[in-house]
């Protein structure tokens, strides 16, 4: 026998609330993650994802500290899926090419990431195990301690401020526009203005105009992995 008083005709009917599933570490940097892919490093936020979530900002202080371990957590995960293969003397170069490559492209993926990329030392575990592994891979390829130590700090500013860079061209495209479209035009511009500019003020600069605008963006961040590396080599001590 059914007790459960009717509703009136004159009063909406109200759906069962569902219930709320368990706020966890993981889902606050899935919502951050995403609101940074469509919005941009700055649009991350305590409060913002709080509101993505259906609760309130206070609620993510017993799984994330504050803003600052937030992003850092957002640089953890994008570092992820970085593979740092067993050292091999004969490949230390091509072996820390390869950990370059894929920490850029980890960080492209994701819009301004890089922006808190630079913002401190990476403490995090995938961090940190990245570091080892780099260390681990110039020692076998006979790179004294302290080179090797300092070139972790200036590799990863160099892949760093490159993705970053590569973050603020991107934004500056306009809504709807092509973006391949946006960038040949707005070099094409400098490119004419440096073209015009007196000959008998700035002949090197007219002469190497081609190859100033010459190579794309993997092509150009190779050669400065090469240019580094190339340059660390040269500290190389013979086993």
């Amino acid at each position: 026998m059914d007790l459960e008083m009717p509703v009136p005709p004159w009063k909406k009917q109200r759906k069962p609330a569902k219930a709320r599933q368990p706020l966890t570490q993981e889902m606050i940097v899935d919502v951050a993650m995403r609101i940074l892919d469509a919005e941009g490093l700055d649009a991350v936020s305590m409060r913002r994802v709080a509101q993505e979530l259906d609760t309130g900002p206070a609620s993510l202080y017993a799984h994330v500290e504050n803003k600052g371990e937030l992003l850092e957590l957002l640089v953890e995960r994008a570092a992820g899926g970085v593979v740092v293969p067993e050292p091999d003397p004969d490949r230390w170069m091509d072996q820390m090419k390869e950990i370059a490559r894929q920490i850029r492209a980890n960080l492209v993926a994701h819009a301004d990431l890089a922006k808190a990329a630079m913002a401190g030392v990476p403490t995090t575990e995938t961090a940190v195990s990245i570091t080892e592994g780099m260390l681990a891979i110039m020692k076998a390829g006979g790179i004294p301690g302290q080179q090797a130590s300092w070139f972790v700090d200036r590799v990863f500013l160099y892949i760093n401020g490159d993705a970053y860079e590569g973050s603020q061209w991107h934004s500056m495209i306009p809504e709807g526009q092509d973006a391949e479209r946006f960038v040949a035009d707005y070099f094409g511009g400098i490119k004419s203005y440096f073209g015009s500019l007196p000959p008998q003020r700035f002949p090197h600069l007219l002469d190497r105009l081609e190859d100033m605008f010459s190579g794309a963006d993997d092509e150009r961040f190779e050669f400065g992995l090469d240019l580094l590396l190339r340059g660390l080599s040269t500290y190389r001590e013979t086993p």
